[in-house]
């Protein structure tokens, strides 16, 4: 019985942390979408604002429960590298609406979110690695924000 609750307490740290991260941006957000955001020119590809929050509450869900799948199976110590490349996403993934809302800075945020888009892919390996159901949770986070990544490109573009 400890176990189980060892293993729900470290699951609702994993869901705290990401979702943390989720606050600070969505902090930069609604600040910015009403008002500079929405006067933006956008690529007809862009998906409409409101499809953004449940799309990333499900990243965001997935993010962490792959992570504690990574910690279930080998522990800190066993899986040292590879959450330490989580967090380093997570930093970066925190950081991305801070620059382009925020800051009102495509560009910036652009750089950021080359960054991020390869701290993810190497944290997705690290996590297939280790885990298949992990890498597997990590999968679509990848390709948002690789999705994320053209738009991003594109509505720095179109208003430069």
């Amino acid at each position: 019985m400890r176990n189980v609750l060892r293993e729900g307490i470290a699951l609702a740290v994993f869901i705290a942390v990401c979702f943390t991260a989720a606050g600070i941006g969505g902090i930069f957000t609604a600040r910015s979408v009403q008002d500079w955001y929405a006067y933006l020119r956008r690529p007809a590809w862009a998906p409409p604002a409101w499809l953004f929050g449940p799309v990333w509450t499900a990243l965001y869900l997935s993010m962490a429960l792959a992570a504690w799948l990574i910690w279930r199976g080998r522990g800190f110590s066993g899986a040292r590298g590879a959450l330490v490349l989580f967090a380093v996403q997570l930093v970066l993934n925190a950081a991305w609406s801070p620059l382009f809302f925020g800051l009102r800075s495509p560009a910036a945020a652009f750089a950021d979110i080359v960054a991020l888009w390869v701290a993810i892919a190497a944290t997705t390996v690290a996590f297939y690695r280790l885990s298949l159901p992990a890498g597997v949770l990590m999968t679509p986070y990848w390709l948002w924000v690789t999705f994320a990544a053209g738009l991003n490109l594109a509505i720095w573009r179109m208003n430069a």
